[in-house]
């Protein structure tokens, strides 16, 4: 069956579609800020439901003052990155200074 020509067209190889740099960089900073969001988020939130059992006699509030310290640094962390011109190494967008 393999030495039969067949009559069905052939189809032409695709080249892959490459992303330009920019975009691939800022999907990349995009990733990182939205996955940061969530851990330090959660982080923040369980250490609030931790110390509100422990100190607060069972309050809201440390829960969401956990969750709003976790959000902010993830903010913070993420406006660096985009502020910041392009970086692939792996200091994770801050600047080295050398003395």
């Amino acid at each position: 069956m393999a030495d039969t020509p067949s009559n069905e067209p052939r189809l032409a190889p695709v080249a892959p579609s490459s992303r330009p740099v920019s975009e691939a960089l800022l999907n990349d900073k995009w990733d990182r800020a939205i996955s940061s969001a969530v851990v330090r988020g959660s982080l923040g939130l369980s250490f609030g439901v931790v110390f509100s059992v422990l100190l607060f006699k069972r309050r809201r509030w440390p829960a969401l003052v956990g969750l709003g310290f976790g959000l902010g640094r993830a903010y913070e962390e993420a406006d660096v990155a985009f502020k910041n011109g392009p970086t692939r190494s792996g200091t994770n967008g801050m600047r080295l200074v050398r003395s």
